[in-house]
């Protein structure tokens, strides 16, 4: 799963398994534009293509460095993979532990734009969900209101737009408070796989606009998805109604619901819709604008 930015020529990968590489170029995605990887957990399908691309992005020579979140085990794992087959990585690569900062409910990243947090997920290995909540936005700027009052466009306009008070030429003091509406909340995704049914999912999603969640099996199938450590289709279907998301896309179907068996991919999204009914089901290349509401295409 693939997270381009709003106003940023950034990318943000979520797991790397096997064909990533040629899902980007089948794709209008630019790895140049990569920065992030999160990976869950060190299952071969959420892993094993980070290698080869990282390799890849190597040899393109253009990329100023990417920062790397996982389980503990993922810095060995990429050291001994690179060393091994003599790949040549000529940008810095940093790779951060999450189990800590995922058991205190620690900050995984912060900047001035976003805040990433994870929790602990309830698998056969360790593994973590990614929540990536965009910080609320400054109101807009009242345009208007400054010609109105003579502010000529410029420098003032920006302090303006931050809020400051500014002092014009003829003696006024303008505060920026005024000019600025309220502050526009940011937007916010939840990234959930691979797990059984997860309290701490539940809290991680809470309020979420976005929530992607595994449905390996089907809801008759419960007992397997018990064995294994995975979900069925109801159970992501409760985390997203518990959590009070604005959207649920289903992944990480099980290969024994392909079309043709008795039950499809169809047959596990009506059983989630029947439970939350804002839901779809992943596919290659769906394209999601974020955003209250969650609209796809």
């Amino acid at each position: 799963m693939a997270l381009r930015l709003p106003q940023r020529s950034e990318l943000w990968l979520f797991d790397c398994g096997e064909g990533t590489q040629h899902q980007f170029l089948r794709s209008e995605l630019r790895l140049s534009q990569l920065r992030r990887v999160f990976i869950s957990h060190m299952h071969g399908d959420h892993v094993f293509g980070l290698p080869g691309l990282l390799a890849s992005l190597g040899l393109a020579g253009n990329s100023p460095g990417v920062e790397i979140y996982g389980p503990d085990q993922l810095e060995n794992y990429l050291k001994g993979v690179i060393t091994s087959s003599s790949s040549r990585i000529s940008y810095p690569i940093k790779v951060h532990r999450v189990k800590d900062r995922a058991t205190k409910n620690q900050i995984v990243f912060d900047d001035d734009d976003f805040l990433v947090t994870c929790c602990q997920l309830n698998h056969r290995v360790p593994a973590y969900a990614y929540r990536v909540e965009q910080k609320a936005r400054r109101g807009r700027f009242n345009l208007e209101l400054a010609r109105e009052l003579g502010i000529k466009p410029g420098p003032i306009y920006a302090a303006l737009k931050q809020g400051e008070n500014i002092q014009l030429e003829d003696g006024r003091i303008i505060q920026g408070k005024d000019f600025c509406g309220p502050d526009r909340p940011g937007t916010s995704i939840v990234y959930c796989t691979d797990t059984f049914f997860s309290e701490s999912a539940i809290e991680l999603a809470r309020g979420a606009d976005l929530l992607i969640h595994e449905a390996t099996y089907a809801h008759e199938d419960a007992d397997l998805a018990y064995q294994r450590k995975h979900s069925t289709s109801t159970m992501a279907a409760q985390t997203a109604s518990e959590a009070g998301v604005g959207q649920l896309v289903l992944t990480h179907l099980s290969p024994r619901y392909a079309p043709g068996n008795r039950l499809t991919p169809n047959d596990l999204l009506n059983e989630a819709k029947a439970i939350f009914p804002n839901t779809l089901l992943a596919k290659d290349f769906l394209q999601i604008d974020i955003k209250p509401g969650c609209n796809s295409s």
